[in-house]
């Protein structure tokens, strides 16, 4: 395809969208309810269709050297796809906010005022890598009855368009309109250009992938983009944290998806029991895979670290690696968070509710935690 077509096949599928979605806002529940749950019983059934698809992209993956937390990311194993069908059944079961009416309160004018939730109408999602996020987006946008128009990475296009299939038939069975959810069938990165520039028809752009890409569309796009660049995320063990407690959530942070955006990156631990925790922690983490990178400190404590440069802090490894520094005082373990976090995701391990509570005034994140893992930074998990 050249150039002019791709531009007229990315608009007229935007204009398929806008048109569809105007029946979505007066959808009922109910109706919604039943695609995303007959979405969820075709993925089941349709699992060696989605294998066969997503092993196409695996082995192009493997051609292209992709890192194995990019090929995580983009496999669709049985257990991703049980995911997906657990989230779409978890979307179902949620309030409907179309319509909710909140903060009703009637004026000295005599006029009642209040706030109505309504659907944004048609949002535009860029990703890359996590064919996931076709399920995850399309269920989401469908019960806030917004359409939605979604371009995924060129490296996982088979699995994107397998997706698709299995989200058209849901909605078919359900009787909506299969329009109101688009997937661009091209890799061709133009895609992407045209896209952002259809303000007429598309009223929000979500990027979901790495620090360039976002940083690209929120430079280029004419259309309000919501967005977060990239997921630094920092534990902090308090001098009284239970050492048993904080190993088990440091290693949940850690290793169980490196490759995400809310994974742990970097350990800062408190002076005083960096001598009886960093050993313990870093002995599970060792065993499990992860490279430790430590301050002269740490690496003082555990011989198997690896000193730590300066580009190490702050930095987004999206790997089983670890950034590890002591810190003398809660005032430069908020310090260097402030320095070199991404305003993602923060926690802190503590015995004490006094620090814990300011950690939570002072700490600058989208969501700051108290105990528990970084991991839990995720709409499914907030509900």
């Amino acid at each position: 395809m050249n150039e002019q077509d791709i531009k007229q096949m990315v608009t007229d599928m935007a204009i398929r969208v806008k048109e569809a979605s105007r029946t979505l806002a007066a959808l009922p529940t109910a109706v919604k309810n039943r695609a995303l749950k007959q979405t969820a019983q075709l993925l089941m059934e349709e699992r060696p269709f989605i294998a066969a698809e997503n092993a196409k992209d695996l082995a192009a993956g493997r051609e292209k050297n992709l890192t194995p937390a990019m090929l995580d990311r983009l496999e669709l194993s049985d257990k991703v796809i049980e995911s997906m069908v657990a989230g779409l059944r978890e979307v179902a079961a949620l309030p409907d906010p179309v319509g909710e009416v909140s903060d009703m309160k009637r004026l000295p004018s005599g006029i009642t005022v209040g706030r109505m939730r309504i659907p944004l109408g048609v949002v535009g999602m860029i990703y890359e890598s996590r064919p996931n996020v076709t399920i995850d987006a399309a269920a989401l946008c469908l019960k806030a009855g917004n359409g939605v128009l979604l371009r995924g990475g060129s490296e996982a296009i088979h699995s994107n368009l397998a997706l698709a299939q299995v989200l058209r038939r849901g909605l078919e069975d359900a009787g909506i309109d299969p329009g109101v959810v688009q997937v661009i069938p091209t890799v061709d990165r133009e895609a992407v250009t045209f896209m952002l520039d259809l303000e007429d028809f598309l009223d929000v752009i979500i990027p979901r992938g790495g620090e360039g890409l976002i940083r690209f569309v929120t430079k280029t796009s004419r259309i309000p983009v919501l967005k977060h660049y990239k997921g630094v995320c920092h534990a902090f063990v308090d001098q009284d944290a239970d050492i048993a407690m904080a190993t088990d959530i440091i290693d949940n942070a850690k290793t169980q998806r490196p490759g995400v955006c809310n994974a742990l990156e970097g350990l800062l631990v408190h002076r005083e029991i960096a001598g009886a925790f960093l050993p313990v922690v870093a002995e599970r983490l060792i065993e499990k895979g992860v490279e430790l990178r430590g301050c002269t400190r740490s690496c003082s404590l555990v011989p198997a670290m690896v000193p730590a440069t300066e580009s190490d802090w702050g930095k987004e490894f999206l790997d089983l690696i670890l950034a590890v520094r002591i810190v003398d005082s809660m005032d430069e373990a908020i310090a260097y968070i402030d320095r070199y976090g991404s305003q993602h995701t923060e926690t802190i391990i503590t015995g004490s509710y006094p620090r814990s509570r300011r950690f939570l005034r002072e700490v600058d994140a989208s969501a700051v935690m108290v105990n528990a893992s970084t991991r839990f930074n995720d709409g499914g998990q907030f509900g």
